[in-house]
């Protein structure tokens, strides 16, 4: 849907982040005139009221009776069309949609291709994939616009002058079916993988997949570029999008530390500032997507060399009294906390997980504990702490690692610091889990992380290149 045919109808906007300001400003511009209600929490109503200067009416009674009176219901990411209140409005006709769809349908040709757009999801990895993209793609003298999941929502870079010759779309699961719900399909998507993530939001392992996974199964993008060594991806029959892999011994792949085109030696990565393997492998992911849009990604390849890491992804944050800390607060899943254990495998880590409790299963975690070197001490924390800690306790009692329980991050920290002693080793904070309830977002427990561990937590935050350039 185009914003032209909201025109008309009856909308309203749910949601008063970042999102749903950057909606209320475009339909502002757009169409002046056309009526607009906001659905938002009452902490938030007067905010909105002042900020809007009346220009629409602000409601806090979202039901699926009210949100049925409208047409059109342009919601932000983070709320789930599969609650109630949703359901009950969408079934009586209320059409749900998001920045996302409204970009898309935007910038699609006649035959619904957004062209020189490369989209990138997958369930870990996919904010590093996508600045990475977006850094080579400077690097080749073109201008890029780094946007999206990652931290610019798509809405506020609608009509960018001079308009980049490029864009790098993060994509979250929340966002992938807006590109298929738009009608538009991508020059280039990629799928990094697939673990069971924000279960509580789509309501299932099944839903969250099926979710993902329509950026390629609905959105039908032109090229669609996939990890073969994941089963789900593996297994996609994609009638309508030429399919390149990657993490194949045909394509782009990795043998060691050097990645390969096919046979073709092409770049060594034991030194780049990619953290951790699973990132220095998804640049065979970035180098297929150039490839994709007609680059010479070979010649592009050693330009990651310049890359600068992202904030709270395997960060390390620095070192103090012997002790290494590492701020990995994006970490919400337990693949999430077991690749990065394996970042710094051979070295004494203290792992502190825990956090938000979204019901996912922490068994292959407990599993690799046992199979594989574990780390010296986990600190467990938050509220699926209890959980986790409950899972993992025989193996401590069976002298796998030092098992401990911490009320919140502030004790956490100073257990994983005393549990290593004077000995060195690496304070990781990977939690596997999301910081909501504590925290407004996992940036907020990044800088407290930093803070805690005596470090100026302003110094680590910031995303190199978000925008356009």
């Amino acid at each position: 849907m185009r914003i032209s045919q909201l025109d008309g109808k009856r909308v309203a906007l749910w949601g008063w982040g970042r999102e749903g300001r950057a909606a209320f400003a475009v339909l502002r511009a757009r169409l002046p005139s056309l009526p607009l209600t906001l659905f938002c929490p009452e902490a938030e109503a007067e905010t909105a009221r002042a900020e809007t200067q009346g220009a629409l009416t602000v409601r806090s009674d979202v039901s699926g009776e009210s949100l049925a009176a409208f047409d059109v219901v342009i919601k932000s990411p983070g709320i789930s069309p599969y609650g109630e209140a949703a359901q009950q409005a969408a079934a009586q006709d209320t059409q749900f949609i998001g920045g996302t769809s409204l970009w898309f349908a935007e910038h699609a040709d006649a035959d619904g291709t957004v062209r020189d757009t490369v989209c990138v999801t997958g369930t870990k990895g996919k904010s590093t994939t996508t600045s990475l993209l977006a850094h080579l793609l400077r690097a080749s003298g073109a201008r890029t616009g780094l946007v999206g999941n990652i931290g610019l929502p798509l809405l506020e870079v609608l009509e960018p002058q001079p308009a980049p010759q490029y864009w790098a779309v993060e994509l979250s699961s929340y966002q992938t079916g807006e590109v298929a719900r738009s009608g538009a399909h991508p020059q280039v998507a990629v799928v990094l993988n697939l673990f069971p993530e924000h279960l509580d939001w789509h309501g299932s392992e099944a839903r969250y997949i099926a979710d993902k996974l329509s950026l390629v199964t609905e959105a039908a993008p032109r090229i669609a570029v996939l990890n073969a060594a994941d089963p789900h991806l593996a297994a996609l029959q994609l009638p309508h999008s030429e399919v390149v892999w990657f993490n194949q011994p045909q394509g782009w792949h990795m043998r060691g530390e050097w990645v390969y085109r096919g046979e073709q030696t092409v770049f060594d990565t034991a030194h780049t500032p990619l953290p951790g393997r699973h990132n220095r492998g998804n640049l065979c992911a970035v180098l297929a997507a150039i490839e994709a849009l007609g680059l010479d990604a070979v010649a592009l390849a050693p330009a990651v060399q310049s890359f600068r890491p992202l904030p709270n992804r395997l960060q390390i944050i620095g070192e103090r009294d012997g002790l290494r800390f590492v701020n990995d607060s994006i970490s919400t899943t337990p693949h999430a906390s077991l690749a990065a254990l394996e970042c710094f495998a051979g070295q004494r880590i203290a792992l502190l997980v825990g956090g938000h409790d979204r019901g996912l299963d922490w068994t292959d975690f407990m599993q690799h504990m046992t199979h594989d070197v574990p780390p010296v001490e986990i600190v467990t924390m938050g509220a699926n702490g209890p959980r986790i800690h409950a899972l993992l306790q025989p193996l401590a009692e069976a002298g796998r690692f030092g098992l401990h329980a911490a009320g919140d991050l502030d004790e956490a920290v100073r257990i994983a610091c005393d549990a290593l002693g004077g000995q060195g080793g690496v304070v990781l904070l990977s939690p596997g889990a999301p910081s909501y309830g504590v925290y407004k977002d996992y940036v907020a427990r990044g800088r407290h992380f930093a803070q805690l561990a005596g470090f100026d937590p302003n110094a680590i935050t910031a995303i190199a290149g978000i925008g356009i350039a």
